[in-house]
């Protein structure tokens, strides 16, 4: 008989996401202590939101946990169909919030289906690589995974959100180098990326992302070319950052974090206000209990009992390596400014759901990689 023994339960993950909550209602408190938004309302609300948030997410990883993963593979299609029927809903009746048709009013309350999106189709792409796992390098079944990503980046990428529909494809990427990609199939992809790249650019981005880009561009080459309102977020985040110093100001004594000069600050940038007030010490902790959290989640990768719970743990990577890489990166001034949250620290009810189930997930792999008999 097959049972839970748990001492298998991945207590490494466990702490490293409890210590980053920490991190996050520390800095949330800060960002959003004295913070306008841009219709001059204050954000402390958010705040008190994020911890009803944290609380029914911790609720929703137990509940996951318990939950035997490999019943997933069977929900696997009427989730993807649901996702599809879902987002395609956003776009006719969704609400529309700095820029983006990304959101379904419940109540008083919004819901973001693309944070769901990514969950679902980490478990899709799972199941079917499982399902042709003898074969899963052949050029058929990628091809067949690719379309099956295909649909809910499309109609992410329309909303526009250029940044989940990268974290999307990261996902698609890492489930089908685990499901089997040869080399020669990811170098075909990197040179049919190419003109792709060009045709998007030319004949796909708003003009907002465009600017974006050639703003990460001048940045990186001639700041003094960089038009300064398209690159005041960013040059606001390395002011802040570059102003804590070693041990930081301190919380709520950040210049920056207090006086409402970084925009967004308590999602996109939260970041900035974790550099200036805790400085480069702080940093660094978030840092290493991040990494922490990535390579356990290979690790429970590597020891999953079969390929469904592989890829299922690996698609978690892609998603959550993504994010952390994504955000941190234009933070710093290092990759486009692209709008996604740092997990389990940003604010975002919807992304902070969706990333702690994925941690159930993953303990309900680790608590079942092996059978213990009585």
């Amino acid at each position: 008989m097959e049972i839970r023994r748990w001492r298998d339960l991945d207590w490494a993950i466990l702490g490293s996401v409890i210590v980053l909550l920490i991190i996050g209602i520390l800095a949330l408190h800060s960002a959003t202590l004295n913070a306008v938004a841009g219709n001059g309302l204050p954000l402390r609300p958010v705040f008190n939101r994020q911890i009803i948030y944290i609380i029914v997410g911790l609720l929703l990883m137990g509940a996951m946990m318990l939950f035997d993963y490999r019943l997933l593979s069977s929900l696997a299609r009427p989730l993807y169909i649901g996702i599809i029927l879902l987002l395609s809903a956003v776009l006719v009746v969704g609400r529309i919030s700095e820029g983006a048709q990304s959101w379904i009013a419940i109540g008083e309350r919004t819901f973001q289906p693309a944070e769901l999106a990514k969950l679902v189709l980490i478990l899709t792409l799972a199941a079917y690589w499982q399902r042709y796992a003898d074969r899963g390098g052949s050029w058929f079944i990628q091809a067949g995974g690719l379309l099956i990503a295909i649909p809910p980046m499309a109609l992410i990428f329309v909303q526009p959100d250029l940044g989940t529909t990268l974290v999307m494809a990261s996902i698609w990427l890492v489930i089908a180098w685990g499901g089997g990609m040869r080399l020669s199939q990811l170098l075909t992809l990197l040179v049919v990326s190419i003109p792709l790249a060009w045709i998007a650019w030319h004949y796909v981005l708003d003009s907002y992302q465009q600017i974006r880009l050639s703003t990460f561009y001048y940045l990186l080459t001639n700041p003094a070319a960089a038009d300064f309102n398209a690159a005041y977020n960013v040059i606001q985040a390395l002011n802040a950052i570059s102003s804590g110093g070693l041990t930081g100001a301190g919380l709520t004594r950040g210049l920056f974090s207090q006086g409402n000069y970084v925009p967004v600050q308590h999602t996109d940038f939260i970041f900035a206000v974790i550099g200036e007030e805790l400085g480069f010490i702080g940093g660094v902790v978030l840092i290493v209990f991040l990494t922490v959290l990535l390579w356990q989640t290979l690790t429970v990768a590597g020891k999953a009992r079969d390929q469904f719970g592989r890829l299922v743990a690996l698609g978690i990577f892609g998603m959550l390596f993504s994010h952390i890489i994504i955000n941190l990166s234009m933070n710093m001034s290092l990759l486009p400014v692209t709008g996604l949250p740092l997990p389990f620290v940003s604010a975002g009810g919807s992304f902070m759901l969706t990333t702690l189930a994925a941690v159930g997930i993953l303990q309900s792999i680790s608590l079942r990689h092996r059978q213990i008999a009585f």
